[in-house]
């Protein structure tokens, strides 16, 4: 039998549209994790759609979407590639995996950092450190770094390179973005980086521009295990003559600047006719005291000074002081942060010396 009974008009209504979130002026609203585009209504099936081809908007990365469909800019590449290895869940990406209820039923509350503990290295890091010979700016890379915990089940995708590690550094927040220090992203370029010349450029940039200091970029070359490669090794040999030829123009301008009495540069010290004492970067030989540029750096295996160097080291220190000589440590960071200060600790030992019993005598030669 048929029904001939009329269709309601009810039943033809469709389903009122799901209003979607507009781009807007803050690069937060224009790239989204999926997450929160299903918090906003917008469940999976629908994002996918409006990604097609002709489509308003556009997926960056796995789970990740740009409300634009024009060329990303650097910033929303490079807070697409965070989203992307940040947030919770990232094993099951593209899944409709409903948010769990917190106590009581209510909705657990989002993270405080939508990045997770994921951070940027490399040289997308870099160029936000404020590199520029060196480093190319974002949208220049085919490969943007991600730092994320060892443990982290997640695969290096699109332009997301993923870089696991044993414990994660202390990240900086630049524009808004969580980054690595300078010497782990040093470091993490350097791993990626076969031209010497690239590797040489970025060592002398990081330190000639005062970014950080060489003997922690070589600890992180060490801990990162890219000191046996010849070519990063020579170009640490370049970078701790670079970091100690600024470290001497500092304590030049130390001297100068507040006053001090010209010292003897670079001199060699003697017992008369017995055994070198070693050298020294400065020496006032009225007052007995000497400045020694710390610049020791690590090195694969331990220190880049080995154990016997070390023991040297500490053995001439002694002896000078045993002899009367007031011996002064100075290190490349201390001069390049707090200038004055260091310039005080030298006066002190200079206007130390009347109290003090004259030094020994000896000879002293130009290094």
């Amino acid at each position: 039998m048929t029904n001939n009974t009329p269709v309601s008009p009810r039943s033809l209504r469709l389903p009122l549209p799901i209003p979607l979130p507009r781009p807007s002026d803050d690069v937060r609203d224009r790239v989204l994790p999926l997450a929160l585009l299903r918090e906003r209504g917008v469940p999976a099936g629908r994002a996918a759609s409006l990604c097609r081809p002709g489509g308003p908007w556009q997926q960056l990365l796995p789970g990740v979407y740009l409300l634009h469909s024009g060329p990303p800019t650097a910033e929303e590449r490079l807070r697409g590639v965070l989203l992307y290895a940040g947030r919770p869940g990232a094993e099951g990406a593209g899944r409709d995996v409903p948010v769990q209820p917190g106590p009581r039923g209510v909705p657990a509350a989002a993270p405080s950092d939508p990045y997770g503990s994921a951070m940027l290295t490399g040289l997308a890091a870099l160029r936000l450190h404020g590199f520029s010979s060196s480093a190319p700016p974002p949208l220049a890379l085919d490969r943007i770094d991600v730092l994320v915990p060892r443990t982290r089940r997640l695969r290096s995708t699109g332009y997301a390179r993923l870089i696991r590690a044993h414990a994660l550094p202390r990240a900086e927040r630049i524009d808004g973005m969580p980054v690595a220090p300078v010497a782990r992203a040093v470091a993490d370029a350097v791993a990626h980086l076969s031209d010497a010349d690239s590797v040489v450029a970025l060592l002398t940039e990081a330190v000639r521009g005062g970014h950080c200091e060489p003997t922690v970029v070589v600890r992180e070359l060490n801990q990162s295990g890219l000191l046996v490669r010849q070519y990063v090794v020579d170009a640490v040999d370049a970078l701790l003559a670079e970091g100690r030829t600024l470290a001497e123009g500092r304590l030049y301008e130390l001297v100068r600047t507040y006053g001090l009495a010209e010292p003897l540069w670079n001199v060699e010290l003697r017992l008369p006719d017995g055994p070198r004492l070693g050298g020294v970067d400065a020496y006032w030989p009225d007052q007995a005291v000497a400045v020694e540029l710390d610049t020791r750096a690590p090195r694969q295996g331990g220190w880049w000074d080995d154990d016997a160097q070390w023991s040297d080291a500490v053995h001439k220190r002694e002896q000078l002081e045993r002899l009367g000589i007031t011996v002064v440590h100075l290190t490349p960071r201390k001069l390049r942060e707090s200038l004055e200060q260091q310039a005080t600790v030298v006066r002190t030992a200079l206007l130390a010396a009347d109290d003090r019993d004259p030094a020994a005598r000896i000879v002293i030669l130009p290094r």
